[in-house]
């Protein structure tokens, strides 16, 4: 049987595999949507109803990655609490971690540190990729991570869950 979790890595696998049923698409496109929009509570039912928790696309992008980059942290949870791995990185490498720190999600990112996702895994790292978004219009993000006792924290002198990139250069979030 087929890992719907993991894509195959090797293409002469890939043309043994049948062809996908039309209506296996429109569901897997409306789930990967659904992470992508926030969808929480639709999500969480069809995850009940059997849909693997780490299910990914064609670029390998697991749904807590999609539900990550596009700053859903309610949806990252409720996926994390269905068992998703937090630390599955995407055909190029990412990290949701990586992800949600490129893109200034710092509650994301809360939630997957508190979750136990590693800073340095992926190309680039989490770590990588909050040093080099740090100039110009992109944000850093710096942290510090308490091995024992983590507990969410809301980023320092943010007032919402998306922080404007000019608040950036003075973020930190600490876990």
């Amino acid at each position: 049987m087929t890992d719907p979790t993991r894509r195959p890595e090797h293409a002469a696998y890939r043309e043994q595999e049948p062809a996908p049923d039309p209506e296996v698409l429109q569901l897997a496109a409306k789930i990967f949507n659904l992470a992508r929009q926030g969808g929480t509570d639709v999500l969480a039912t069809y995850v009940d109803a059997g849909v693997p928790a780490n299910l990914c696309n064609d670029k390998g992008d697991t749904l807590v990655m999609l539900a990550a980059y596009h700053g859903h942290p309610q949806t990252v949870a409720a996926l994390l609490e269905h068992g998703a791995d937090p630390d599955r990185t995407n055909d190029r490498g990412q990290s949701p971690l990586a992800g949600a720190i490129f893109k200034g999600e710092a509650d994301v990112v809360a939630v997957l540190l508190t979750a136990g996702a590693d800073p340095d895994l992926g190309t680039p790292s989490a770590r990588a990729t909050s040093a080099a978004t740090g100039s110009g219009s992109q944000p850093r993000i710096c942290w510090t991570a308490c091995k024992a006792g983590r507990s969410a924290g809301r980023p320092c002198g943010a007032s919402s869950a998306r922080i404007e990139r000019k608040e950036m250069s003075s973020l930190s979030v600490v876990i």
